[in-house]
């Protein structure tokens, strides 16, 4: 018998099945992980209720995982068995069950993958993976933001000022870490209780979304400055409107990286989205050398890229997935759904 096991889709709609899944070998520019932990995104249970990008069932969801490599597959360089490692996986984008996240063994993509430092925990590092591949293709590729500079452990301030809508989100945590390693400005936005986290994260100023002069105070704040464009991390009309409201104050073009498209279209704004999907092959080869291959691991490595937001371990096993989904889709704030394999 196979020692894979995985929490397969049957169809939509309906709760995982935990049963065999092949063991994966991997192909050229591929590895396959021993997974110890899996992180739960948003897109796991819009997946699973709608199955807007699925066309193969059965399938097996998931995006983030953490863990050891178990072997690796011609042409891949930076890593060897035993490694401990994250990866943002990519079944939905190859339609390949063998990527999914929920299971014991998935394949991952070389160039999505960094190593981890021995003292950070499974649990912890796998709250990166999607968020940094999402931070960086709105940040630096040139159809979104396109900051001129990319991250770098010495940054040279560059005078610009970014505004990230929804500090606290794990994709926002990302952007603000890597804008400011970037060398820029950031201000953002979060509930008062986690200004003090969204500042540690290297804002330099946070205000509260939910305040009737939110705009206005974002507008006094960014007057006069050099205004590199919104990462809107939250992506719904609660985000569209004032973002739009500010930039229609300000009185200037700007770009808007937004992580999910809008349902109708907010007069005034016209972001630049960052389909959920596309994020998966948004980071070209050049992209993943920069990001994933070089100041990931050293940012790991130094403690400037930290594994934020904390992870909440809802249950160990594969058993455990359907719940950890239903955890997630009843709302989070600063946090992370994890379950441990």
């Amino acid at each position: 018998m196979s020692p894979n096991q995985a929490a397969w889709i049957d169809t939509l709609g309906q709760p995982f099945r935990v049963g065999p899944a092949p063991m994966p070998k991997p192909g050229r520019g591929q590895l396959v992980i021993k997974n110890h932990a899996v992180a739960i995104n948003p897109a796991d249970w819009k997946n699973q209720d709608n199955g807007y990008f699925m066309k193969v069932f059965p399938f097996v969801l998931g995006i983030d995982i953490a863990g050891t490599v178990e072997s690796v597959g011609e042409g891949v360089t930076r890593f060897k068995k035993g490694q401990r490692v994250i990866s943002h996986v990519q079944g939905l984008r190859d339609q390949d069950p063998a990527q999914g996240a929920f299971q014991l063994y998935p394949i991952a993509e070389e160039v999505f993958t960094s190593v981890i430092p021995d003292s950070m925990s499974f649990e912890h590092a796998v709250v990166l993976p999607l968020a940094i591949s999402t931070a960086a293709t709105g940040l630096y590729l040139p159809k979104y933001l396109g900051l001129p500079s990319l991250p770098s452990l010495n940054p040279k301030p560059t005078e610009k000022t970014l505004l990230v809508w929804g500090g606290a989100s794990s994709v926002g945590a990302a952007a603000i870490q890597f804008a400011f390693a970037s060398g820029l400005r950031v201000i953002a936005t979060a509930s008062p209780a986690n200004h003090e986290f969204v500042k540690a994260l290297g804002a330099s100023a946070v205000f509260d979304y939910r305040s009737p002069s939110v705009v206005e105070d974002i507008v006094k704040e960014l007057e006069g400055s050099d205004f590199a464009g919104v990462y809107d991390a939250i992506s719904k009309e609660p985000s569209f409107e004032p973002i739009t409201e500010i930039l229609k104050r300000l009185g200037r073009q700007a770009k808007v990286a937004a992580v999910l498209p809008r349902q109708r279209p907010s007069e005034g704004l016209d972001p630049m989205f960052v389909l959920g999907y596309e994020i998966a092959t948004a980071p070209n080869e050049k992209m993943g050398e920069a990001i994933w291959a070089r100041f990931v691991p050293q940012a790991l490595a130094s403690g400037q890229l930290r594994a934020k937001p904390d992870p909440v371990v809802v249950g160990h096993g594969l058993d455990e997935i359907q719940h950890a989904l239903a955890v997630q889709k009843a709302g989070v704030s600063a946090r992370k759904i994890v379950v441990t394999l």
